[in-house]
């Protein structure tokens, strides 16, 4: 069983940048991605990667301001996320899923992690 936890949420300002780590026990997946949940909203996928072809994804709020990649050696998948905005604020999740279709979508994935928060103000 893929077991992820999640580290490098913190409180930022407006523009700043973070880099969220996800150490994963194992990287024999289809794909992996990050997710995000704000107080009061519903989870939505953020970015994600799949393990064949290394294709990436991004939700259209974050392109080009996030990037999503992964260290094989280290079992880890990365979010670096430049120019943030006081709407980045949420709970940041570690997904993945043996399974290669709809890496946006939350029920495409059966592991999660336990979550780091993210604050950004303005």
């Amino acid at each position: 069983q893929v077991q992820l936890v999640e580290s490098g949420g913190d409180s930022v300002q407006a523009g700043g940048s973070l880099r969220l780590s996800c150490a994963a026990s194992s990287l024999t997946y289809a794909k992996m991605a990050w997710f995000r949940q704000a107080t009061g909203k519903e989870r939505e996928g953020v970015a994600a990667i799949v393990t064949a072809g290394g294709n990436t994804y991004y939700a259209g709020s974050v392109q080009g301001r996030f990037t999503v990649s992964r260290d094989n050696a280290n079992n880890t998948l990365y979010l670096q996320m430049n120019n943030l905005k006081p709407e980045d604020t949420a709970m940041y999740y570690c997904a993945a899923s043996f399974v290669a279709f709809s890496p946006l979508r939350a029920s495409a994935y059966g592991t999660w992690g336990q979550g780091t928060q993210v604050t950004v103000s303005s």
